[in-house]
């Protein structure tokens, strides 16, 4: 398989016939389950298709023709419920219904299980969205929050403490605040000696670039976030200074096994019985097939796999291929391959 580098979106995007690299697994993404036959009744009534529910998104596909999918991030979802429908193949039944937002755009899914009196797909969605939603420690940064008791950090159910470093400054203010910084194979957090409440914490997901740059202070170890997460620049320094790079190492060895496989932190209990067995041979959804139609792939996921953007990166740029302003392109794109129907391989 290959991988698709670049920040996490498979939780936060709802993206319509993506082509077969995007409907794959990415690293550390787990099924919890699949189910079928279901109807996507509000977008595809009467057409039979399949259910698979991962740790970040809700994946529906049509099993006669899979170019025609969903993906549902679960980041994006509000709400989850049941309803009344008029279903193309199962006649008026309950059904999912599923609440999503992704800026300023809101989308309704109606799920029906063609299976009579088979709830499956109803409760493994909630369970996953609450699972989801009570995981974010480990994806969203954090500023200021209650993450450290009697000067010990709070630790999650999946991490493992790997540096645990002393007389670590905070460069955030004129004077600098003295504090250590502890670091897990999930996360990075730093917090004030003198105050516990003064406290980041950083999960790896949330991490762009880690480096050393001279400051006013010296040489100081910089973490820039992406741009999804704040796009904050954190500067510290270590006493005595030639600590720092020996930290950066480390740093950077942890980030990229975390970058190789990812821990989500989302986990599902099944009743009271032990989590289900994670299924990860990813190749059965080969199933799902590539992509067929007018539609090229890059003409359809341009746009919505951009990255959430600052207000001042958003402003239009001008094109002199076409003559005109327009949004500024994701890395990678081209106008010419835009326009491309199907391309030259």
């Amino acid at each position: 398989m290959s991988k698709k580098p670049g920040a996490v979106w498979e939780d936060r995007e709802v993206l319509f016939d993506l082509p077969f690299n995007y409907l794959r697994l990415r690293p550390g993404e787990k099924i919890f389950e699949r189910i079928e036959p279901i109807e996507d009744t509000k977008g595809n009534t009467g057409t039979r298709g399949r259910m698979v529910l991962t740790c970040l998104r809700i994946i529906w596909h049509s099993l006669a023709q899979p170019r025609i999918n969903l993906s549902i991030g679960l980041n994006t979802v509000l709400s989850t419920s049941t309803k009344i429908v008029s279903s193309g193949l199962r006649g008026t039944t309950q059904a999912l219904y599923v609440l999503a937002a992704q800026k300023n755009n809101r989308y309704e899914f109606i799920f029906t299980n063609l299976s009579p009196s088979c709830v499956r797909h109803y409760t493994a969605v909630v369970g996953a969205h609450r699972a989801y939603a009570g995981s974010r420690m480990y994806r969203d940064l954090k500023l200021r929050s209650a993450i450290i008791h009697n000067k010990q950090l709070r630790m999650l159910p999946l991490e493992k403490i790997c540096l645990h470093e002393h007389s670590i400054w905070n460069l955030s203010s004129d004077a600098g605040n003295l504090g250590t910084l502890v670091v897990s194979n999930v996360r990075v957090v730093w917090h004030a000696d003198v105050n516990d409440a003064f406290n980041v914490s950083m999960p790896y997901i949330t991490i762009e670039n880690i480096s050393i740059r001279d400051s006013k202070f010296g040489e100081a170890l910089v973490i820039v976030t992406r741009q999804s997460s704040g796009g904050y620049v954190l500067g510290f320094r270590a006493d005595p200074p030639d600590r720092l790079r020996p930290l950066l190492q480390e740093l950077t060895t942890l980030h990229q096994a975390y970058t190789e496989q990812p821990i989500f932190g989302v986990e599902m209990n099944w009743g009271n019985e032990p989590a289900k067995p994670v299924v990860d041979d990813i190749e059965e959804l080969v199933e799902i097939g590539e992509p067929r139609g007018e539609m090229g792939p890059n003409l359809y996921i341009a746009a919505q796999l951009a990255q959430v953007k600052t207000e001042e990166e958003q402003q239009p740029v001008y094109s002199s291929y076409l003559g005109l302003a327009i949004e500024p392109l994701k890395e990678g794109f081209t106008l010419k391959s835009l326009f491309e129907v199907q391309t030259s391989t």
